[in-house]
């Protein structure tokens, strides 16, 4: 029986402000949420980075990339004791990442061996809204400097709204906050009515997106951040 998590039915729930979870504890059940309220992220001056992150941002410690290693990082976020991450899951995603729908942001160190795997994060792209799915880190601040990454380009491409689902402490760090569901529907539609580009997905960063990307983003202070499960 075909499964029915086609990439043409998640697009269709995201553009309604619905997204699926899985349930671990049911294999193949799938269950699908509208928070309300919703949480989000800034995309303008609001966005706070940390004076201690921006510092380890600009030192280059990580080295980012785009839609490199998409099934690595969605298979390491699922990879914790309980996770709604399930195969029916993984499986829906990488089908919609091979539409160019869903993408990941990666962050890497390397040794001798070569690139190691440090952090990163996924979601969906549709017009000018992305909706972040979940994030994983191995090292210390990796997911974060990823999100770092993932905020910079979506201000170049001219991205509206990025959508965490629900608001977190660690978002909180980066300025999240909540609105009802209500104003939530209207800035989706605005946000889905633009066209915003995620552009090159060849697996490394376009011209000019790894200099200095705190340059236009905000810092705060340094405040305590602690790393995430799911955005």
């Amino acid at each position: 029986m075909p499964d029915e998590l086609t990439p043409e039915i998640l697009v269709r729930a995201y553009c309604s402000g619905i997204f699926p979870m899985g349930d671990d504890t049911q294999p193949g059940v799938v269950r699908w949420f509208a928070p309300d309220p919703r949480g989000l992220l800034p995309l303008d001056d609001r966005f706070h980075v940390p004076s201690s992150l921006g510092r380890i941002v600009r030192q280059g410690r990580f080295r980012v990339t785009f839609d490199r290693a998409f099934d690595r990082v969605i298979a390491a976020c699922a990879d914790r004791e309980r996770t709604w991450i399930t195969p029916r899951i993984r499986r829906a995603y990488r089908a919609l990442h091979r539409a160019g729908r869903a993408h990941s942001v990666e962050a890497w160190t390397a040794d001798e061996e070569g690139d190691n795997l440090a952090g990163g994060l996924y979601g969906v792209a549709l017009g000018g809204a992305f909706f972040g799915e979940s994030m994983f880190f191995r090292e210390t601040n990796a997911s974060k400097v990823a999100l770092v990454h993932l905020v910079r380009r979506l201000r170049r491409r001219g991205y509206r709204l990025l959508d965490t689902q629900y608001s977190t402490p660690h978002l909180e760090q980066f300025g999240a906050f909540e609105i009802p569901r209500e104003e939530y529907q209207r800035r989706l539609g605005r946000a889905l009515r633009t066209d915003a580009t995620w552009g090159d997905s060849s697996g490394e960063p376009a011209a000019g997106e790894t200099d200095a990307p705190t340059a236009a983003l905000q810092t705060d202070g340094g405040r305590p951040t602690v790393d995430g499960g799911s955005v």
